[in-house]
């Protein structure tokens, strides 16, 4: 087992088990017709005190499940906001969401305005610091960061930033820039996931209440080929506009993902 928690060794057989090189003989029999379409892509997200999946009452209630953890969407896992979890930041997109107002909308966003977009020109800021248009809806600056997750279970997932996250957002990226290795030609900025970073949640809170946020450090670079090469393949995948995020409500958007 590796420091990042990823088996890299052919395992051994065992009395009653089949070894690894049999699955391999047969590798990929059984994907032939699951495309991309067909797959769901994680969303690690914040739970906060009014998280439904921390309310016994609600149908999306987990149990175990407390503010301040962080929730895997479709594993319906729970990790330790306060240990965090290690993940590679494998790509990196900002969208300008536009919503209708709870109540008024119909769980999806309006339009998704790219990074280039001119929308933020068109908003003025409400009262209750929203960037709202003049058809009534508002702007919801999202940083979205595709991740390699790290750990017992790994997988591909996403985490998007959002309000008071942005800024985190920032930082991290900051971080990752910042980043200068040696190499024969002098120095250069090596890719995002060549570094793992963990993710921890704190609280926070203002005159407006109390919530919790993310805290992003630098642990350290990768040192597992096997798990440099799917995070690689992970952000090319990206890069090439195949894996797609469709939002399903302003909490938690739906997504798809790509096959490993």
């Amino acid at each position: 087992m590796s420091k990042e928690g990823i088996t890299t060794e052919v395992t051994t057989k065992k009395e009653g088990a089949l070894a690894i090189n049999i699955f391999e003989t047969d590798a990929d029999k059984g994907t032939q017709n699951i495309t991309q379409e067909d797959l769901a892509l994680p969303f690690l997200k914040v739970l906060m005190p009014l998280s439904p999946e921390v309310n016994k009452k609600d149908g999306k209630y987990v149990e175990g499940s407390e503010p301040g953890m962080i929730f895997n969407s479709v594993t319906k896992e729970l990790y330790d906001g306060a240990k965090g979890i290690n993940v590679l930041p494998c790509h990196y997109l900002k969208q300008y969401v536009e919503w209708q107002d709870r109540g008024m909308s119909t769980g999806a966003p309006v339009t998704i305005h790219k990074a280039d977009s001119d929308i933020m020109s068109k908003v003025t800021r409400d009262k209750f610091n929203k960037d709202r248009l003049a058809n009534g809806n508002y702007i919801e600056t999202t940083a979205n960061h595709f991740v390699f997750l790290l750990g017992d279970n790994p997988s591909t997932a996403l985490i998007s930033m959002k309000s008071t996250s942005l800024s985190v957002s920032r930082k991290w990226l900051t971080t990752m820039m910042g980043i200068k290795l040696q190499g024969e030609k002098g120095l250069f900025t090596p890719p995002t996931y060549s570094h793992i970073y963990n993710l921890k949640t704190v609280q926070m809170s203002n005159d407006k209440g109390t919530w919790f946020g993310w805290d992003v450090s630098k642990v350290g670079p990768v040192t597992d080929k096997g798990v440099y090469a799917i995070a690689k393949g992970f952000a090319e995948k990206n890069s090439k506009g195949l894996v797609k995020v469709k939002h399903g409500s302003e909490e938690e958007p739906k997504q798809a993902s790509f096959n490993l």
